[in-house]
């Protein structure tokens, strides 16, 4: 499989951190099991029908569909092979690029044509006929785009710096004090968060910490478990273990023994 990551225009920086584009060159056309993680961004996907489809909890997923945070693992099939254009976004993006309640999308998604439709744009079936890939990026960008200037207004500075802050914190830092810096009330700030976010800020901050980990563990940066515990700020082992568990769906050690990383918390398992 040829993965690619594609960085988006300056224009788009603000809301887009990549795009990411996967082809199966092997010509193999099987069912594959795959796990997401909770990772604090929203994102989007396209599958090229007539190479395969997504499936989850035995219902076929759009050609085009909008998720937004994910909470807790979850495991997803592939019949067929991989032809995929995708999205990932910053964590306030569903507002900011949609003007959507991001938590009316948490651990779920809907078809991204429900959006553009009405304004006469039907994206599966302009996705399906552009050949290339980067001609792919190149009309979603024009959309989304065309998505924040209409939408510009739910831009919020007070929210992009708190996501700032939490996400370079890696999850450590002390929401108490963030929001008096903020000079808001925690009702306040909680209920906005979750507006722009989809989840409160103390499970956005534990998904960071859990992110952090992560790539410790891919990266095999540490001699042992408790290296990563405690570099990570959890109590010990043990909590470190079941956060893990939480968001992934295996330990550290069945994530090393039977998964890969695809893309980005996308993982394929083995059994």
């Amino acid at each position: 499989m040829v993965y690619k990551t594609i960085v988006p225009q300056p224009a788009l920086q603000p809301y887009v951190k990549y795009f990411w584009t996967l082809e199966d060159k092997t010509g193999k056309a099987d069912v594959k099991t795959f796990r997401t993680m909770a990772d604090g961004c929203p994102g989007v996907v396209f599958q090229q029908p007539d190479s395969g489809n997504f499936f989850q909890a035995g219902k076929q997923l759009p050609e085009t569909f909008l998720f937004g945070q994910t909470t807790r693992y979850a495991e997803i099939h592939l019949t067929g092979s991989f032809d995929t254009v995708g999205v990932y976004f910053q964590p306030d993006a569903l507002q900011t690029v949609f003007g959507y309640q991001a938590e009316e999308l948490t651990d779920s998604c809907l078809d991204l044509n429900l959006f553009a439709k009405p304004r006469g744009i039907d994206l599966s079936d302009r996705l399906a006929n552009t050949v290339s890939p980067g001609d792919k990026v190149a009309f979603l960008e024009d959309y989304l785009l065309a998505e924040i200037n209409r939408n510009h207004r739910y831009t919020d500075k007070t929210m992009r710096y708190a996501l700032e802050q939490i996400i370079s914190s890696k999850g450590t830092l002390s929401l108490k004090a963030l929001q008096q810096n903020l000079n808001t009330s925690q009702r306040s700030f909680h209920r906005k968060f979750k507006q722009y976010t989809g989840i409160p800020p103390k499970l956005f901050s534990r998904i960071c910490r859990f992110q952090a980990s992560l790539k410790q563990l891919q990266q095999t940066d540490y001699d042992k478990l408790s290296d990563i515990a405690f570099g990570n700020d959890y109590a010990d082992q043990s909590h470190f273990i079941r956060s893990f568990k939480e968001f992934s769906g295996l330990s550290p050690a069945q994530y090393q023994k039977n998964s890969t990383e695809v893309v980005e918390n996308l993982s394929e398992i083995f059994s």
